[in-house]
């Protein structure tokens, strides 16, 4: 869940950051953010609506065209999905010819207003069986600056602790991985895609949020998974496996409580992605209270040696437009939500550690009002201004390799330079 703040300062934003002339590769990237962020009665077509019972009030998904990708490169993609279909029905590989309906943004609205998550999804449709629609999310498209804040930051700093991302890229290594927070699906979707060793474990409250997702904004339905974790459906539909097969596997979708949860796992998880408002775009204290069974228990489940967790919270602290400087969008000011949720993190996971292992610091979150915690277990460092030095200028460094290595479709950097402020 995201924030622009400010209506005035929204439309500065905006319009700063689509004012810039440059090349667009990354079909996430926010000059197309317009194409999404609508109002009015422009907003999109509902495609799907429920009844949150979890505290999340109407829950909506609004559909809106997508300018990319062009038409020209759609044949590409049914190939790709007729080579998928022969693969899984040889002996019908010559029904397998596959169309490109179109492409959608999706996005997902609490309380009809709020917006809680954006992707884009594909539509095709077999020639043979035209009626069935395949919807499928598109895994490398991060829509939102926040996520890609998350992932950057995330992956940079793991990989900072002598974590081997590279073996996990090639999935030679298992990477375990939590996210709290479910919402469209684009955090672990993207992470079982780009990471093939990623084995993603994901925590939804709210039931109707799981179904919007997977049947508006294309998650694979084979992710459901029951208490006891085992699938819900023992196998999974043609669909999923022409789709998905290869990542469906490695993710596993749970309706659960994040405190229940956490207290009830036995998993060592070596990064963790928490990005849990409710339907009043509140972060749940008992998600950061110091004191709160969920934090204490976070530790236990944390690897102890490079462990990081990422938190996406909304800057809270009011912005003054006449002092605005539009060329420093990445230092946003915090106020004192945000200054405890940081303090409570970084006093539970780094407890009770050497007082030189471990660091958290946050970073601002371009064109959006977001700020990135991150809290991690790895590197040595004492309390001197070069030392945090030394740990911003390997991280920069990293990124780089991190960009590279998991094939990111946007620049790492940007989203690790912002605002660098250490956790202290």
């Amino acid at each position: 869940m995201f924030n622009l703040a400010r209506f005035s300062l929204k439309r500065n934003l905006r319009r700063f950051s689509t004012a810039i002339n440059r090349r667009i590769e990354d079909e996430g990237d926010w000059f197309y953010s317009s194409e999404w962020w609508r109002s009015g009665s422009s907003n999109g077509n509902t495609v799907f609506r429920g009844i949150s019972d979890k505290g999340n009030g109407v829950v909506t998904v609004l559909a809106h065209p997508s300018s990319k990708p062009d038409k020209r490169y759609w044949a590409r993609t049914e190939n790709w999905l007729e080579q998928r279909y022969a693969e899984i029905h040889p002996e019908h590989k010559a029904n397998g010819k596959f169309r490109i309906s179109g492409y959608q943004w999706r996005t997902l609205h609490f309380n009809e207003d709020t917006r809680q998550s954006t992707v884009k999804v594909m539509t095709a449709y077999r020639e043979e069986e035209p009626s069935a629609v395949c919807l499928m999310q598109q895994p490398h498209c991060l829509a939102v600056p926040y996520v890609k804040s998350m992932i950057s930051a995330g992956l940079t700093t793991i990989s900072s602790c002598d974590y081997d991302l590279k073996n996990a890229v090639l999935g030679k290594r298992k990477m375990n991985v939590l996210c709290i927070g479910h919402g469209g699906g684009s955090i672990p979707l993207f992470l079982a895609s780009k990471i093939r060793g990623a084995v993603v474990d994901i925590v939804e409250i709210d039931p109707t949020v799981i179904s919007a997702s997977i049947k508006a904004m294309g998650f694979p339905s084979f992710s459901i998974t029951t208490p006891s974790g085992k699938r819900a459906t023992p196998k999974p539909g043609p669909t999923d496996e022409i789709l998905w097969k290869g990542i469906h596997e490695r993710l596993l979708l749970y309706e659960s409580d994040a405190e229940k949860f956490i207290l009830e796992s036995t998993n060592l998880y070596d990064i963790v992605f928490i990005d849990a408002y409710d339907g009043e775009d509140i972060f749940p204290h008992k998600l950061w209270d110091p004191h709160s069974p969920f934090l204490k228990a976070l530790g236990s489940r944390l690897h102890p040696d490079h462990g990081t967790v990422i938190v996406n919270l909304h800057s809270d602290a009011d912005l003054d437009i006449g002092a605005f400087n539009p060329f420093n969008l990445h230092v946003l000011p915090k106020g004192n939500y945000v200054s405890h949720v940081c303090r409570a993190y970084k006093d539970a996971l780094l407890e009770n550690r050497n007082s030189h292992t471990g660091f958290a610091y946050t970073v601002s979150v371009p064109w959006v009002c977001n700020t990135s915690l991150v809290v991690c277990r790895g590197l040595s460092k004492s309390d001197g201004i070069s030392d945090w030095d030394m740990i911003f200028n390997g991280l920069i460094s990293k990124s780089f390799e991190v960009e590279k290595l998991v094939d990111l479709p946007f620049s790492c950097l940007q989203y690790i330079k912002g605002g660098f402020t250490p956790v202290n």
